[in-house]
């Protein structure tokens, strides 16, 4: 098998339930929203990885971060293209690109097209969803 092949992460709703906190249980296994404003504090100034808190892939680095005034953590891009899928999502009376997890198939949030350059997308991100490591 080649080295840069991901093996899906792949878990019972039990272990996941015991992994996680509701909060992040509800948002990343059940597709749901955290409130705006709500999310951890990521300090914009610090230099460091996003990733995700269900399987700890990196998913965004702290350079494509930016202020979007929306209330959730926003990114330009991913870390590197495999990082995350996108999938049609159709809730809510909306038509709107859900971002998951590539590994575990977190949900994560969702993608627009009203983002800063370079790539003029906006990945908003549920701030429970992902843990911070800095470097």
């Amino acid at each position: 098998m080649s080295d840069n092949v991901q093996l899906k992460v792949v878990k019972t709703d039990e272990e996941w339930r015991q992994l996680l906190t509701p909060d992040q249980y509800r948002i990343t296994r059940q597709h749901g929203t955290e409130r705006a404003f709500s999310s951890p504090d990521f300090d914009s100034s610090k230099t460091g990885t996003y990733r995700c808190v269900c399987c700890d892939r990196p998913l965004y680095s702290s350079q494509a971060k930016f202020n979007s005034g929306t209330g959730w953590p926003s990114f330009t891009q991913p870390i590197e293209p495999g990082a995350v899928t996108s999938h049609r999502d159709v809730s809510y009376g909306m038509d709107r690109t859900e971002i998951r997890c590539a590994d575990c198939d977190a949900h994560l949030g969702h993608v627009f097209p009203d983002g800063p350059p370079p790539t003029g997308l906006r990945y908003c991100m549920n701030g429970v969803a992902l843990t911070f490591s800095e470097e």
